[in-house]
């Protein structure tokens, strides 16, 4: 009984030190605020090629199956049409995708035509960002342009992943022209600046890894594939690949887990993904209150 006792009261002794202790800890011991764990998005790049597949058969929902079965919560489009003409139906393929998939979305339309008939839609064709998370904001910029050539743009999207906020890009350059790519990838380097957010692009680039154009990226960027993928990473063309031109980089403090490349037969590419890991923010950072893009 008497042992009993004394344990109590050196019990009761110890907590009351621990207490003032806790009390008179200078604010420099203290625990700093909490650190949000690192938050994860898979990001896909999948050029469409206007939802016309290898067998030369338009089918849109062969390339919102594969989306689906591969769960990317993000994912930059090339090659998307929108009412654009009897080649896709007239159909506003970004819109319908994101039906499809319940995803937010936003395009980016770098040729943008006068209708066939009046009061219809104008025709469009460019690149869209889907996304699983709310889109807060977003935009589309023109990239360098040389005599002659497509129009090619730069589209940004920002998304909170579970209270981290990233800037999403997606981009499609121009595929004959080296000199060309480079102005374009120096005005995508830019626009991207220093951002304190972290940065995810994806894109058909159309240059395979160690040409200058991509050099001059990843001299900023993390190739996904280069960090975390295994064997070469071929993605075009479909039927016997043979180069890496399209891609998942993301800023430095992104870590990329995984990668891959998806065998379809849905486009004349094949899409690539990338599982990373956003750097996790302090507790308390903003969150979405967002309703879906149009």
């Amino acid at each position: 009984m008497r042992l009993t006792r004394f344990l109590r009261i050196v019990a009761a002794a110890m907590l009351a030190a621990a207490s003032l202790a806790a009390v008179a800890a200078p604010a420099s011991t203290r625990p700093a605020d909490p650190q949000a764990p690192d938050r994860p998005i898979r990001a896909m790049s999948f050029n469409i090629h206007h939802g016309v597949g290898v067998d030369s058969r338009l089918d849109l929902q062969r390339v919102a199956d594969l989306i689906e079965a591969e769960e990317a919560d993000v994912v930059g489009l090339q090659e998307v049409d929108r009412h654009w003409s009897a080649r896709s139906d007239f159909v506003d393929q970004a819109a319908w995708l994101a039906r499809e998939l319940n995803m937010h979305v936003v395009y980016g339309a770098n040729l943008d035509r006068d209708p066939l008939n009046p009061g219809e839609p104008r025709r469009q064709y460019g690149t869209a960002i889907l996304s699983k998370q709310p889109i807060l904001d977003s935009e589309n910029t023109y990239l360098p342009r040389y005599d002659g050539h497509e129009q090619r743009g730069l589209l940004r999207a920002r998304i909170v992943v579970r209270g981290v906020p990233v800037q999403v890009y997606n981009t499609h350059l121009q595929h004959n022209d080296a000199a060309e790519r480079l102005d374009q990838v120096e005005a995508i380097k830019n626009l991207i600046g220093t951002p304190d957010e972290s940065v995810v692009l994806v894109g058909d680039l159309n240059a395979t890894p160690g040409a200058p154009e991509i050099d001059a990226l990843v001299d900023e960027l993390v190739d996904a594939w280069e960090a975390a993928g295994v064997g070469d990473g071929y993605t075009y063309p479909v039927e016997d690949p043979d180069r890496r031109i399209d891609y998942v980089m993301s800023s430095d403090g992104v870590v990329a887990r995984t990668a891959a490349v998806v065998t379809t037969d849905a486009s004349d590419h094949l899409p690539t993904w990338a599982d990373l890991l956003l750097p996790g923010s302090k507790v308390g950072v903003e969150r979405s209150t967002t309703g879906r893009s149009d």
